[in-house]
């Protein structure tokens, strides 16, 4: 079995210096590194907690220099079909980005960007199957969407993945909408319309845990990152959003929560 339909399963970082990214993520997070196959022509890193994948990492394109797009963490979704919910996303108002393209016998992927702003990417696993842990130190722990329009939001990623979205009080006036997907806490969106959007753009983060926040925080810096914000307490521990050497944002979180692993 893999991982349940609709689920946040996979992460990986589009960087222009390989060498330069590696150093800085196992300097960070102690990953181990695995090569991910794609050769001179596309080349691409996983890395490993204790042997378990955990996230990605390839070259920042030549196209996606030119045009300016900067370094950048995607992630992905987990679907039974990728041709099919490539398709009844486009009917829901997203915009094509990648269509659905084989990955060797690694699995499918394609790109959207959703009827919000947000660029996300979902997987149809073949040999590869997504993290192979969650949750721990140094493993992806949570996603958040932050966009402009909760209830445009809510209403797609309902109808095509039938997730289900509630409300939850932050105690300062603000509002989180948690993210279930077939019972199992999948993530949260946060309304970022306070923000100018060139500070604060639509997006989906990719938030990892870690033992100690400020520890790593610092040990970001010391390697050639940056501290955006934090860390700071939160609802559920201490987090900061951060930045690698090229730009490319995270959060990391300390928190004493404890999550089980999801169901395969």
């Amino acid at each position: 079995m893999g991982l349940t339909h609709g689920i946040h399963g996979w992460t990986d970082v589009a960087v222009p210096d390989l060498e330069a990214g590696m150093a800085f993520y196992t300097g960070v997070f102690g990953w181990d590194v695995v090569d991910g196959g794609g050769g001179d022509v596309a080349p691409y890193t996983m890395f490993a907690v204790d042997g378990k994948l955990v996230a990605g990492m390839g070259l920042l394109g030549p196209d996606q220099a030119a045009t300016g797009e900067p370094p950048s963490w995607s992630a992905y979704i987990i679907v039974d079909d990728v041709e099919s919910t490539f398709i009844r996303a486009l009917e829901l108002g997203a915009v094509p980005l990648l269509e659905p393209t084989r990955i060797m016998d690694a699995g499918k992927m394609c790109f959207i960007m959703d009827p919000v702003g947000a660029p996300i990417g979902f997987w149809e696993a073949g040999s590869h199957g997504g993290a192979e842990v969650f949750n721990l130190p140094n493993t992806i722990t949570w996603n958040d969407l932050g966009c402009r329009d909760v209830a445009s939001a809510t209403s797609f990623y309902g109808e095509l993945l039938g997730w289900e979205v509630s409300p939850m009080d932050m105690g300062d006036g603000t509002i989180y909408w948690t993210i279930s997907n077939d019972g199992r806490m999948n993530g949260g969106i946060w309304d970022v319309s306070g923000y100018p959007s060139d500070e604060i753009p639509t997006h989906w983060l990719n938030w990892f845990r870690v033992a100690d926040c400020a520890g790593t925080a610092a040990r970001i810096e010391e390697l050639g990152g940056t501290v955006q914000r934090g860390p700071q307490p939160s609802g559920v521990g201490i987090s900061a959003m951060v930045a690698d050497p090229f730009g490319a944002t995270f959060g990391i979180i300390e928190t004493d929560q404890v999550d089980d692993q999801p169901p395969r």
